[in-house]
Parts: structure tokens; sequence; C-alpha cells
């Protein structure tokens, strides 16, 4: 069984002790000791002005705790929505910081963008201090510094020039308590007695425009609250789900919908960067991008939970590239693996060699290399994503329908091809076995929209191509000695009496109907996963050790391999699913139980979890909360 790198132990805060706020448009996360220490202003994948998670020293934050010290904090957010509170608890009383970033209305046109925190002094009398470090352009610069004239309390303002494509960076700071600027830093000390609060404001600017600010004001901050309050009850309300697990599910549907650009109705993985795989390890990448699988994913979640509104945003934004030709097609295909919230690829990949990582997991990066993979699944992924949408929403249109018979056309010429597959290897291609059984699904979708709506296609040259890489798969990728479908294609000269190289991706087969969760083949391939990918509820992806992926990692015990990764938290969520076709209701409760006790206080999970628990990788992470839901849902149904 593979072996599980260990998590934090000393030093900065573990990735589980934050909470995510956000105004759809991006997010910041919010420590348990009061520190805002990520946030880009504008969007998700501007440059930071706070990465503290990345480097305490040259990254930026946003510090707010009481002087004495608590003797602990505690988060929560307010029921059904997506405002924080953080709590310290002292020896002379009790404080809570409330964090929120105003949301007042769907597709808001005259929408402000503004960081919100509320510190109520709830018993006791209580000192507390803050300071605002903001770093621009990934912690590179200091912000000018200059008071600032407002309607009300107290404000500074705070400039950056722009860097190369970077158009720089313009925010207002503003208070209800006397403030101090010292050397790049704005500054507060203040006393609050019991009931008594202090209001802070960071807005953010057209760095080209002349924006008046309000300042900072008791009412007119009570009325962001109450509107924030509203607009996130009254999202969740569309929910049709009411089952067991209804305060989880609805607060992943919220981070999903955290995780949504409203202007674009992309979806974007995670809302950071380079929050590390491993501790001290290289597997650091930049999630803040949208993934055409993950948002794929995310349209059926949604779908799942009512929130047809987002998968209508989505899946105009799918359009859009779905209709567009690329110079590389021939060699990548008509989609890439992922994009900027704009639809357009992403910077290159390049590491931010200044900052220390977080523990010092370096390297730190930006972009992300995977866009110039080729990828095959994403278009199972995606059209299934659009026959959902066909079958449960308004129905696609017929230029929309053209531009997925360009895009299985190509399918059908390329889906034996070898690619990096959905774990995105940077070693060699493979015929990777969920590569394969996702163009399948492409393939087999389609001929379902044809017929179901008779809409043009030729759908007997579709079948042929169908079964032609169904019995591929039942051939090629099947290790009859083992009884196992393999992570890719069975190569014959291999030993036979070596262990199957296994992908936790073929618990995929019974939820996209390729088989039945009952079908032998798939029973025992289940029965492989478990023995070699399961530990105690939490999956693998795959064994590191037995599939490298060309990916350095550090090597603590001297064996030319590194520690790997930690369980990846939507592989177990797909394993309750695959319990739970399988019939094996009672395991599956268990499991999902046990997956549900991985989550921090809030509900919030990263994209792993190492050997003692800890939430490793991006965090929060879309495809874990996903998968949840689905596998709540399904599980949910199948008890009752």
């Amino acid at each position: 069984m593979t072996g599980i790198p260990p998590g934090p132990t000393s030093g900065p805060l573990p990735i589980s002790d934050h909470g995510l706020v956000g105004d759809l448009r991006t997010a910041a996360l919010v420590g348990t000791d009061g520190t805002i220490g990520w946030f880009c202003p504008g969007r998700f994948d501007a440059p930071s002005v706070f990465a503290s998670v990345l480097d305490d020293e040259r990254g930026g934050a946003w510090e707010l705790e009481p002087v004495d010290g608590s003797v602990r904090s505690q988060q929560f957010y307010f029921p059904d929505t997506a405002i924080l509170a953080t709590r310290f608890l002292t020896d002379d009383g009790v404080v809570e910081v409330h964090d929120f970033m105003p949301v007042l209305r769907a597709e808001d046109p005259d929408h402000r963008q503004r960081l919100v925190r509320r510190v109520v002094a709830v018993r006791g009398r209580s000192v507390v201090r803050t300071r605002v470090a903001a770093r621009p352009h990934y912690g590179r610069t200091t912000p000018d510094l200059e008071p600032l004239d407002v309607a009300s309390g107290h404000g500074v303002s705070l400039t950056c020039e722009g860097r190369g494509d970077d158009p720089g960076v313009r925010m207002a700071f503003g208070a209800t308590v006397p403030l101090e600027v010292d050397a790049g830093d704005v500054t507060a000390e203040f006393t609050l007695e019991e009931g008594e609060r202090a209001l802070f404001v960071l807005e953010v600017l057209d760095p080209h425009a002349d924006t008046p600010t309000d300042g900072c004001d008791d009412t007119d901050t009570s009325a962001l609250f109450e509107a924030t309050s509203q607009f996130w009850r009254s999202w969740l309300s569309q929910s049709t789900y009411a089952g067991r697990w209804r305060e989880t599910v609805h607060r992943s549907a919220i981070t999903l919908k955290l995780l949504t650009h409203e202007p674009s109705g992309a979806v974007v993985a995670a809302p950071t960067t380079s929050l590390p795989e491993t501790i001290g390890g290289t597997r650091n990448w930049d999630y803040r991008y949208v993934w055409i699988r993950d948002a794929g994913f995310s349209l059926y979640a949604l779908l799942r939970l009512g929130f047809t509104s987002e998968a209508n945003a989505f899946t105009r934004w799918l359009s859009e590239r779905l209709g567009e030709e690329r110079d590389d097609e021939a060699e990548l295909g008509p989609l890439r693996v992922l994009y900027d919230i704009d639809g357009s690829a992403p910077t290159d990949e390049h590491e931010l060699d200044h900052l220390a990582g977080y523990r010092d997991s370096r390297p730190v990066r930006v972009g992300n290399a995977a866009v110039d993979q080729l990828q095959l699944d994403i278009y199972g992924e995606v059209i299934d994503a659009v026959y959902l949408f066909d079958k449960y929403g308004p129905g696609i249109s017929h230029d929309a329908w053209n531009d997925l018979r360009r895009v299985l056309d190509w399918v059908l010429e390329h889906w034996d091809a070898d690619d990096a597959g959905m774990w995105e290897i940077r070693g060699d291609v493979r015929a990777h076995t969920t590569s394969r059984l996702m163009c399948w699904v492409a393939v087999e979708r389609m001929i379902r929209m044809a017929r179901r709506r008779g809409l043009p296609g030729d759908v007997g040259a579709w079948s042929r191509v169908r079964d032609e890489i169904h019995e591929r798969i039942l051939s090629d990728h099947w290790d009859p000695h083992h009884e196992t479908f393999l992570m890719a294609e069975h190569d014959p000269d291999a030993d036979p009496d070596a262990d199957p190289v296994l992908d936790a991706g073929v618990l995929l087969m019974p939820m996209v109907k390729f088989c039945s969760p009952v079908d032998p083949r798939f029973l025992s391939t289940l029965a492989a996963v478990e023995e070699q990918l399961v530990a105690d509820s939490l999956v693998f992806r795959y064994d590191v050790h037995a599939a490298p992926d060309g990916i350095e990692d550090a090597d603590a015990d001297g064996d030319g391999v590194g520690d790997g990764e930690g369980t990846f938290s939507l592989c177990s969520f797909w394993y309750v699913e695959a319990l739970t076709r399988a019939g094996r209701l009672r395991e599956a409760e268990v499991a999902l139980e046990k997956m549900f006790t991985y989550a921090n206080p809030l509900g919030l999970y990263a994209e792993q979890i190492g050997a003692t628990g800890d939430q490793l990788g991006n965090f929060p992470q879309a495809f874990t909360h996903l998968s949840l839901i689905s596998a709540a849902i399904n599980l949910d149904r199948a008890l009752a």
C-alpha cells in the first residue's frame, strides 16, 4: 500500500485552519489567528496583495487579533451564508471578527469589491490591534500610502504602479478607529468595551479612475452585512436537496459558488496557488484557472442541487470555447485542458523564486504548464455536462450542437492516442484507461442527445466508434491475471506476476454507465483498488512509485523517489459512490462519515489528506466539494 506523506508539524497555520470569503470575482483566506493571508484583488488569477500563506515575511498580510493573545480561537459561518466569524477567547473577554465581501444582488452592474472586517466585543474588555501589510505583485513591492479624505472615519490610500501586463493596484482602507502609517504598513490599536465594535473596509479601486471612497460607517457596514446575508440565504433557498447531510452538502454548494466568477460564468479549480501536496515537496501548482474537467463535474453537481442559473452561465462560457478555432487543434484538440476566466490561455508557467513557499515548499508557481498537454478525458466530461444540461435545463442551441459535432469529429479520429491523462502526468504519455473511458462517454452522450431530440448526426458511424472503444477497454485495459482494469493499456511483455498498476479513476466506470456496478469485472477491480489504493476509506489516485509521473519530489528516504502525495479526496468520495452503486450501503455510509471528519471545522476541504489527517494542496478545492455533493446525493437516494 502506498505510504502517506506527513503533514505539517510547526510554523505557519495548517492549511485547514482557514476560512474562505469571496464576492464571486475573487476570494480571500482568513486564518484562525485572524490573519488574511491570501487575497488577489480584482479577480482570482490576479497577482496577490496578501500572500503570507506562501511567505510570512515577504508575502503580505492583514493581521487582526487581541493584543493580550487568545486562549483559543474558533471559526464558524453565519448559517447559510459565506460570512465568516472568528472568535477569540481571552482571559479578559471574547472578541469576534466578522469577515465578508459584500454581494448585494446577482449580476450587480454596480458591484464594488470590498473586504469588510467587523470587530465586536462580545464579553468583557479587549485591546485589539491590526496591521495591513499589503505587498502587491506577489510580495515584490510595497504600496505608496497616503492619508485619505473620507466621508466618515479614517482612511488611507494604497497605490502601486503596474508591472508588465499588470495594471497596478489602487485600494482605499477605511476604519472607525484612528490609523497610523509605519514603514509601508497601516496599523491601529484600540480598546473595545463589551458591546462596542470597530469596523474596517478595504476597497479595491480602478487603478485608472478617480473613484470616490465612502470611508467606514457603522450604519453602512451593517447594511452591507444584512444585504450580503440575504443574498446568500436567498441563493441557497433554490437548493432541492433535503437529505441526511443537508448542512454539509449546502456548505459545499456555497464553496462551489464562491469559486464561480459571476461576470463570465467560469468556475475556478481553487482560489490559491502552490499550497503543497507534500510539505517541503515540489508538487505545488497554480489552480486559479478553469479546468474543463473540474468545471464539467461542477456543472453536474450544481444541476443535481437545482442551481440552474450557474449551469446556464457556465454553459454559455463553455459554448464560446467550443466555437473557437485554434492553431494547435490538430495536435492538442479543439479544447484546451484549462483556461483563464476570460477563456484565454493562462500565463506561461513560471516560478516566483523570491517567495519561500508554504513551510518552505518550493517552488511557488504562477501559470500552469498543463495547458499544453493532451488530456483526452476532458471531452467526455464536457459532453456529459452538456448532455445533462440539455436533459435537465432548457436545451442546447443549434449552433452549440454543431460545435459539439465538430468536437466529436476530432475525438472520433484521436481517441486512441497516448496522452497525459486526467492526473496530468509530466512524464511519458500513455494510453490511459480513463482517457478512453471518457472518450467512450463523449461518443455515447452525443448519440443519446441526437436520438432523444432528433438532432442531426451520423449516429451509425458514432455507434461503431463507441463500440470499438468499449471493446478496446475490455480487451487491452483489462488484466485477466489479476482481474482488474489497469491505469493504462496492458503491456503484453509485462511480468504477469508483478503487481498491477492501478488508477482510482476507474471507479468512474459505473457512474458514467460504462458498465453495471455489479459487473464481475468491476467488482474485482473495486477489490483490487481497495487492496492497493485504499487506506481506511481514504484513496490514493495512483501509486507514484509504481507509475512515475515525471515530477521530482523531495527524496526523504533516499530511494530515488520522493514522498509522493497524500490521499486524493475526490477519489475518496468516488469510492463512496462505487460502494453505493455496488450495494454496499453500510460500508458507503461509514466511509462517507469518515470523510466528513477530515473536513476542517467549517466543512472545507483541500485537494488531499496527509498521514496525520492534515489537509494538503490548494484550498478549498472545487473537485473535492463537487464529489462530496454527488456522493451524498447518491447514497441518500440509495438509503431511501
